[in-house]
């Protein structure tokens, strides 16, 4: 991974769960599963792994046209509730990897989180679909927050 990372993109959401909850649902496999990288129904994730510690790695799996896909990458600092970076790639698509920071602010009882990654130099050609589906995985975090059985969370 390059410290020259031309193509930044943020995205920010704001939550009504509190920062703990919202930062614990992105380093817990069976919370993550959920939602994180979860793009579409029909595409459930078939492995979901997580080493949720500063070196740990993540494995997510989704399936497309049959083949599992994998989302992986590893944590570069972790510090609940505040913060989280890790890199991400999807090695199917690219041998790059990219800086994905959360930052997760209190704000009265809830929370804001602002999402920044940053992208390698053929970052350009994902920008706009990797920008929706990260607003889209949040919106999905969201609604799971509150519809997931209070034994999952």
């Amino acid at each position: 991974m390059s410290d020259d990372r031309p193509v930044k993109l943020t995205v920010t959401h704001r939550f009504k769960a509190s920062s703990e909850r919202v930062f614990d649902a992105w380093l817990n496999p069976v919370k993550a599963r959920g939602w994180l990288f979860v793009t579409a129904p029909e595409r459930p994730l078939v492995r979901a792994e997580i080493n949720a510690r500063v070196g740990g790695r993540f494995c997510f799996a989704d399936l497309r046209d049959g083949e599992a896909v994998e989302h992986v990458g590893e944590y570069l600092e972790v510090d609940r509730p505040r913060r989280l970076v890790f890199t991400f790639g999807v090695p199917k698509y690219s041998p790059d990897y990219d800086r994905v920071t959360v930052d997760i602010v209190p704000d009265g009882e809830g929370c804001v989180l602002t999402l920044t990654h940053e992208m390698g130099p053929d970052g350009e050609k994902w920008k706009d679909s990797t920008e929706k589906g990260w607003s889209k995985m949040l919106v999905g975090l969201d609604t799971w927050l509150y519809e997931a059985p209070a034994t999952a969370q």
